[in-house]
């Protein structure tokens, strides 16, 4: 019989687990998001001991300068250690930490990673009050803060600053406010530490913390600003001066600190800033060059492009996010020409693929691509390397083709490092973009995606901006602004200029050199390139820029940018000397880096009784939803480690308990085998493996069934439902006995046990009715049914639609 591979079989391959009993334990302990946060009924120990963040921000021109004040208060009756895990700008340079206990204030210290560790846990035996400051990612940060009495408030601040340069004569300042579940096999370890402890938890999607989250900015352009907004908080704004206004959050605005906040403005007539920025310190000087690049040439004609789209569809882009994915899309498949040519990976914790080489773009084809995608729901691990892998993989189009590929994901994994790794290794096959979906992005990801594939990164707040980013993304990709772009210097004597090299410009926005200089404030800053088919070029004076006090933010964005590029550096494998050179800048600069970190100890034993250590919960971003976290039986939407084995020389991937052929594709139809059932010669030997397979012969996918029984449980049909579903399921002989099938909300909670008891080997089918074993109706969502025996397990989620 044949069938063909419809979208629920899409939705097989990349979602649905089915994991035994005899797998629990060890999946358990690789379980890799965060649990949900369960408060104790112990009213000695304080489990929510943050109680306020707060973010000063002052802008002045283009710098950003900004202090987050978290404060800590034990209410309960025993000392305490607090753990919190919060995000900060990927630009930023975190050059300070002050601790206040009471009347005390204790201004931290830069030490190498180690030791400030060693330096606090040594405080923290003693008894006394410390705060420590470390960098997990460069946008995630954690805070340690022990031996907080009962009765204790402790103000712990850091500050930081980053540059802003605009985009399309656009300004932005992000401030991020919450990590998002990350899905890494290491990255809640790693952020942890090595004695791993309770892990990081999550509040359930739409539960505000207890603690509370203010905004407070000043913002003085040196220029009007003509426009203004802030498209994702609700704010109070008074506009003293033309050049000049004050932003709070508004209080009715209800909790901000589940999504970035994001202040865009422009300034009168779309003015940007440019020139030279100079700062004379008391051992080195540092200077900032800004330049506008020319307008974007007119390119008479574009050469045939083959863009390859990689989506995430995984548990925590079920929702608001793939939404929004959806409808950026449909914008971007609408753009495409009929000479170009695309394909479609979709990826969660496994990928597939389209077609097995890209496809023209006809109205056909294009139509396929969209009914793949819409009929989308996100489920499962968030495996972006296999994504990719499968991305680069995929043939080329032919001679004359310029293959771009764009990932579009809301990054919410924990080996950046490697992805850009593996983005610089195909350099040569790609040029790459990215796009961020959601209210808290994963931006170093995406950044560094981007820039790794020497792209451009974009985020997508909402599925109303996605015109706008169709749009811009086609401009970027249509000619570059401005391409060979070198700095060079006359009679100014710079040194140890950022970056060594110039990528091109593709955005509208301007050139950035950072450098040191020597001697007088005298000479020329010349910049050359091309831009279409002219040439380009621009010099500045030095002499008519003057060095103010007011630029000391230079010398931190300097050692930013070049600790910057040494990370890229190491990541790349092209030096085994950077770390030394990454702590020395740290250490010198007095900068956070992952291997730098502060160090605050108030000197006084204070406790002698020992301490609790607890971890501030973290809220979920706005639009991701629990499915992202976890399904409340100590696993997570993503159950199994993705597996590849070769068999026969092909190569296999395991999803489900079946073995699938990597050359199997979308648009392949599926024929039945079972043991000793008739077949091609060439399939006789995967027969003989005894596995449950899918294998590809000759461009026709064969399955093949174990000989040895396996219980099975199919998807619910409807799904999703309205009054009632069914489910089926079969159970072989050697199985048969105690069985049970329940059903779960995502919490953990038992909604309902559909049946508990023997049962005998064979097919049974039971329907469930929406109701609660009470006789409630229970409220629409996502909920999981689960089949469990002696000796297997069996877990799958359903929706129910009021």
């Amino acid at each position: 019989m044949k069938v063909c591979c419809s979208f629920t079989a899409l939705v097989f391959l990349l979602g649905a687990v089915a994991v035994s009993a005899q797998q629990g334990s060890s999946t358990a302990d690789r379980t890799l998001a965060p649990f949900f946060f369960v408060d104790t009924d112990d009213p000695s120990v304080d489990q929510l001991p943050l109680k306020s963040v707060a973010a000063q921000v002052h802008i002045a021109g283009v710098i950003a300068d900004v202090t987050i004040e978290q404060v800590y208060r034990n209410e309960g009756t025993r000392p305490l250690e607090a753990i919190y895990i919060f995000p900060a700008s990927t630009r930023a340079a975190v050059y300070g930490m002050v601790m206040h206990t009471g009347d005390r204030e204790i201004i931290a210290e830069i030490r190498e990673r180690e030791q400030a560790r060693r330096e606090y846990e040594e405080a923290r035996e003693l008894g006394q009050t410390a705060s420590l400051l470390e960098q997990e990612r460069p946008n995630v940060f954690k805070m340690n803060v022990a031996n907080i009495l009962p009765g204790d408030s402790i103000a712990v601040r850091l500050s930081y600053t980053e540059l802003l340069v605009p985009t399309e004569k656009q300004y932005e300042f992000v401030l991020p406010t919450v990590v998002g579940p990350r899905y890494s096999p290491e990255a809640v370890n790693e952020i942890l530490g090595p004695d791993g402890g309770e892990r990081i938890p999550h509040l359930h999607e739409g539960e505000d913390p207890n603690y509370t989250y203010a905004i407070e900015m000043t913002l003085a352009a040196g220029l009007p600003i003509q426009a203004y907004e802030c498209p994702t908080h609700e704010v109070i704004v008074e506009k003293d001066t033309p050049d000049e206004l004050r932003l709070t959050l508004d209080p009715g605005g209800g909790f901000g600190g589940n999504r970035d906040f994001i202040l865009r403005y422009q300034l009168a007539g779309q003015q940007v800033e440019s020139g030279l920025l100079l700062y004379e310190g008391e051992k080195e000087n540092f200077f900032l060059l800004m330049a506008q690049p020319p307008a974007r040439p007119e390119l008479s004609q574009i050469p045939p492009r083959e863009y390859i789209f990689v989506i995430d569809v995984s548990g925590s882009m079920h929702g608001f996010p793939l939404t929004v994915s959806k409808s950026l899309m449909k914008n971007l498949l609408g753009q495409l020409r009929p000479e170009d040519r695309f394909n479609i990976v979709l990826f969660a914790g496994a990928a597939a693929v389209l077609s097995d080489r890209s496809l023209p773009a006809t109205q056909e084809n294009l139509d396929q691509a969209w009914a793949l995608i819409d009929g989308q729901q996100g489920g499962g691990g968030t495996e972006l390397l296999i994504g990719l892998r499968s991305a680069f993989n995929l043939p080329l189009a032919g001679e004359g083709y310029a293959r771009i590929v764009s990932v579009i994901t809301d990054g919410f994994v924990g080996f950046e490092a490697d992805a850009f790794k593996l983005v610089r290794q195909r350099l040569g096959q790609a040029s790459l973009f990215a796009f961020g979906i959601g209210s808290s992005v994963n931006r170093f990801l995406i950044e560094g995606l981007a820039r790794a594939g020497q792209g451009e990164p974009f985020v997508v707040l909402e599925g109303g901006q996605a015109p706008d980013e169709a749009a811009r993304f086609q401009s970027y990709i249509s000619t570059p602004i401005l391409t060979q772009v070198e700095a060079g210097f006359e009679g100014f004597d710079a040194y140890e200029v950022e970056p060594a090299f110039i990528p091109d410009m593709l955005a509208d926005r301007p050139i950035v050199v950072f450098g040191k200089w020597r001697g007088a404030a005298a000479g020329t800053v010349l910049l050359g390139g091309r831009t279409g088919d002219q040439a380009y070029s621009a010099q500045f004076d030095v002499s008519s820029f003057q060095a103010k006090p007011t630029n000391g933010a230079l010398r931190y964005l300097w050692a930013r940018h070049r600790i910057d590029q040494l990370s890229d550096d190491e990541q790349a494998n092209y030096s085994d000397d950077m770390r030394s050179q990454i702590t020395q800048l740290g250490l010198d600069y007095n900068l956070l880096t992952k291997y730098t970190s502060f160090v605050a100890i108030d000197r006084r034993i204070r406790n002698e009784d020992g301490l609790e250590t607890v971890s501030v919960p973290l809220p979920l971003p706005e639009g991701v939803e629990d499915s992202a976290v976890g399904d409340g039986f100590g696993t997570t939407a993503v159950e199994d480690e993705f597996e590849m084995a070769t068999w026969l020389d092909r190569s296999f991937y395991r999803q489900d308990a079946l073995w699938i052929d990597t050359a199997f594709r979308l648009d392949m139809p599926i024929v039945e085998v079972g043991f000793g059932a008739p077949g091609p010669d060439a399939l006789a030997p995967f027969v003989g493996l005894g596995l449950d397979m899918l294998v590809v012969i000759e461009g026709q996918a064969y399955r093949l069934h174990a000989e040895a029984a396996r219980p099975a449980m199919q998807q619910n049909m409807p799904n999703p439902f309205n009054a009632s579903t069914i489910i089926s399921f079969q159970i072989p002989a050697n199985m048969a006995g105690p069985t049970r099938l329940v059903i779960y909300n995502l919490t953990g909670q038992i909604v309902r046990v559909l049946t508990d008891g023997h049962l005998a080997a064979g097919a049974h089918v039971l329907a469930w009715d929406g109701k609660d074993g009470n006789g409630g109706e229970v409220a629409s969502g996502v909920y999981i049914y689960r089949l469990e025996g002696a000796s297997f397990a069996i877990t799958r989620r359903m929706m129910l639609l009021r």
